[in-house]
Parts: structure tokens; sequence; C-alpha cells
């Protein structure tokens, strides 16, 4: 990230931002204070306000980066050669790395949003919108998959991008639930047979 605001710090924003990542996946954003961030970031109030702004501005580059590192995954499985290769490759990495040893279980752009006071719909909306973007990624992956003839003409790609959407997403809370990497595996296993004329 370039943040250009002020006079220099004695502090890394990336680290920084890292820990304010920490903090909103394992917490959710309505139960993230100023408090807890500048704890765990290590710095005060006003280097928090300079560097990155209020806490909705500082959730949002946290999701960014999150999306950046945490789910790179994701652009590598839409480069995959067909359609049942993409969605094999993103939900058999999305399982690993909600299940990722070391960091909360679940995923920052799900859990951030689950729990929400009226005067957070905001970050509600923005990463509905996130994820919303994430699905026509997908369908516009399925449109060429059909076009090349590696999917039926009769398959809806708006209705299967929402389709291996809706599955990560409920990977992802089942994995803050408890669920183990082994469990939503064979979720995977299941989710895959739509892919019919694709046995793995």
């Amino acid at each position: 990230m370039s943040v250009t605001r002020g006079r220099p710090r004695g502090f890394d924003l990336d680290e920084a931002l890292d820990r304010a990542i920490d903090v909103f996946w394992r917490q959710g954003y309505e139960g993230t204070s100023l408090s807890d961030l500048t704890s765990a970031m290590g710095i005060n109030r006003p280097s928090l306000y300079a560097a990155f702004g209020n806490k909705e501005e500082t959730f949002k580059l946290a999701v960014d980066r999150y999306a950046q590192i945490d789910m790179a995954y994701a652009a590598k499985a839409l480069s995959a050669p067909t359609a049942y290769e993409v969605a094999r490759q993103y939900l058999r990495d999305n399982v690993d790395a909600v299940t990722t040893p070391g960091k909360p279980p679940g995923c920052l752009s799900i859990q951030g949003g689950l729990s929400s006071a009226p005067q957070d719909d905001p970050i509600v909306e923005y990463l509905a919108g996130r994820r919303a973007d994430g699905e026509k990624q997908f369908a516009r992956r399925f449109e060429q998959a059909i076009a090349d003839g590696d999917l039926p003409a009769t398959e809806d790609p708006a209705d299967l991008a929402r389709y291996i959407s809706t599955v990560s997403t409920g990977i992802a809370v089942q994995a803050a639930s408890g669920a183990t990497r082994a469990d939503l595996q064979r979720v995977v296993d299941r989710a895959l047979r739509v892919f019919v004329d694709h046995p793995e």
C-alpha cells in the first residue's frame, strides 16, 4: 500500500495493517474498537488516523490487503484451463486458506460483517459488493467456458458462479465454527459433482 500523508512514521504500514487484519478477523468489524486496533497495531490514535483514516477506512484497507495476500488463490483459479479446474482449484484452496494453522479460522471478508449494528450497514454493503464483484469474475469465466464448449450451452454462468460463491461462503462459516480441513474437503468433493461431465 502507498500512503503519503503527514510526516515520516516510525512504524511499518503493512505490518501494522496485518495486525489490524488479525483483530478484525477474530473479532469482526462491530466487535473491534479503536482501542483494540491501536493496541494490536502498536500505535496511538493520531497515528492511526494519519496513516489509515478512521475505523471504516482501516477496515477497507485491511480487506484489500487480505484479498491481495490471503485470497490470491482466487485470481489463480480463474486462469485454470477448464471450468471444472477453476472450481476445483478455487474451492480446494479456499478450504486450505480458511483452515490455515496460526491464523483465525474462516474468512475476514465473511467474519467481518456477519454480526453488525445498523450503523455498520455501509460495511455490510461494502463486503457484499466485493463478493458480488467476485461472482461476476467467475460468471465471466464460465461464460468463456460455454463459448469454448467446455460447459454445455444450457448452463447459466451467473447461477454457477453464485453456486461456487455460496459453497465458498458456507465453507468459511463452517471453518469458523470448528469444521476440520478434512471435513471441508469432503464438502468440496460433493460440490464438484455439479460438474458431471468433468469427474475428478
